[in-house]
């Protein structure tokens, strides 16, 4: 059975939708046209990615990320597969700035964001057996 979790978006991420909006809105009562353009088409790509964002683990032994319909995803098997840890960025007065499960395959590392890390780690120990 496919497990699909969806990756979540973080405050930065949203600070980031809002300045791209605002300058958008600025292009635009400005009349600067083309970079009204162009910053409504990275708004509309980040949006696109923010929201489609899902890694799935697949009963084949397949850990698909899919970053939306604008980005190239990846697949990486699971037998790869040699650690997965969460980790932190950096903590500013005890709180952790971002979140995230690093997974290391093949020389690699990918930083992961899901929604619901402990389920998606737990999942990953299941089928890995580490």
């Amino acid at each position: 059975m496919n497990r699909i979790f969806h990756a979540r978006i973080t405050l930065g991420q949203y600070l980031f939708l809002l300045l791209v909006s605002g300058m958008a809105f600025w292009a635009l009562w400005d009349k600067h046209i083309i970079l009204a353009l162009v910053m409504v088409i990275i708004l509309l790509l980040s949006i696109e990615k923010l929201i489609h964002t899902t890694y799935t683990i697949t009963s084949d032994g397949l850990l698909v990320l899919y970053y939306g319909r604008f980005m190239r995803g990846k697949t990486i098997p699971l037998v790869e597969v040699t650690g997965v840890e969460q980790a932190h960025s950096m903590s500013l007065f005890g709180f952790k700035l971002m979140r995230c499960v690093l997974v290391h395959h093949a020389g690699k590392t990918e930083a992961l964001m899901p929604l619901k890390e402990s389920e998606f780690l737990n999942v990953i120990n299941k089928r890995v057996n580490f």
